[in-house]
């Protein structure tokens, strides 16, 4: 059965009061949606309460969804990017930094390499709010920059500003990495 036919009948029996099949539909997507939560904040507790607070606007906004206008999986990650950006709009978390972040240009940055999947969603963690937001939303949840200024309340040219100022730092912290890789594999 394809994933997608799964999900609709799962949501069938959500919808028809079989309220017990929703922990189903929670086990299916808890780790991938909680990962992305966690792509916006630093920390796990956050993410944690990004995640059952996605999990409540799933279940509360269910009848809206169409299986016409897309995946489930899709509608729910848009639902987890929402209740992300509303904390960081509503906690004013988003601050947009205008002084300029300079980090020296790694001639080889070889350590990407050697970098984990873990160790890359550190660096994206430890990234300034700002940056960090605008590159989770432009690189890696694919929205224009149109749809970032729209969604955070900015200018477009802001948008392209964090995100140029994210790669900037991203290959600063990265060309660190590959100092240390080669210092200690010298």
């Amino acid at each position: 059965m394809s994933n997608n036919k799964l999900d609709r009948e799962l949501i069938e029996e959500i919808l028809s009061g079989k309220d017990h099949t929703f922990k189903v539909l929670y086990d299916r997507y808890k780790h991938s949606l909680f990962v992305l939560c966690l792509r916006y904040t630093k920390d796990r507790s956050t993410a944690e309460d990004y995640l059952q607070e996605t999990f409540v606007k799933i279940y509360s906004k269910l009848k809206q969804y169409d299986p016409e206008k897309g995946l489930f999986e899709f509608w729910a990650r848009r639902i987890a990017i929402n209740v992300c950006l509303e904390d960081i709009r509503k906690n004013s978390l988003y601050t947009v930094s205008l002084s300029v972040v300079e980090h020296e240009e790694a001639d080889q940055v070889d350590v990407l390499s050697h970098l984990s999947t873990k160790e890359m969603l550190e660096l994206i963690q430890n990234m300034p709010v700002g940056y960090k937001t605008v590159f989770n939303l432009y690189v890696i949840d694919g929205f224009s920059h149109k749809e970032i200024a729209e969604r955070l309340e900015i200018a477009i040219g802001t948008s392209k500003s964090q995100l140029l100022k994210a790669r900037k730092y991203l290959q600063g912290m990265i060309a660190k990495k590959n100092d240390v890789y080669n210092a200690s594999h010298g």
